[in-house]
């Protein structure tokens, strides 16, 4: 049964704060460049970006074109083989969203999971 259990495998492509950001923004807006992905993502590192579409790469999730030319062009976009992850980055994105408004109903808009972390990134300063 154990054998068959290819849980780990999967997560090891997901792990990570940036995979699954990464791959909904390829995935909703097609091929964007480098910069169109950090303005996207505006808290990422240009070296966690790069250091994570690098990963995305080797699992040929993602894919990398380099124009050859002045000033250099690289864009990124989703491969053939990386689009049977769309559900559930689309199911993952959709829970987010429900969840949220699960929260909010719970303790309402000031103790949702974006104020508790603005909170605590205040007190953490």
């Amino acid at each position: 049964m154990a054998d068959n259990c290819k849980m780990e495998t999967a997560l090891e492509i997901l792990v990570g704060k940036w995979k699954p950001v990464i791959l909904f923004h390829l995935f909703s807006s097609g091929t964007l460049r480098f910069s169109q992905l950090q303005k996207a993502i505006p808290d990422i590192t240009k070296k966690m970006l790069t250091s994570q579409l690098r990963e995305l790469e080797y699992h040929d999730i993602v894919h990398r074109q380099i124009y050859r030319q002045i000033p250099p062009k690289v864009e990124y976009s989703i491969t053939e083989y990386g689009k049977g992850i769309t559900p559930l980055i689309q199911a993952l994105n959709d829970w987010g969203v429900a969840h949220v408004q699960h929260l909010n109903e719970l303790y309402g808009e000031e103790r949702s999971v974006e104020s508790i972390e603005v909170n605590e990134d205040l007190a953490l300063k």
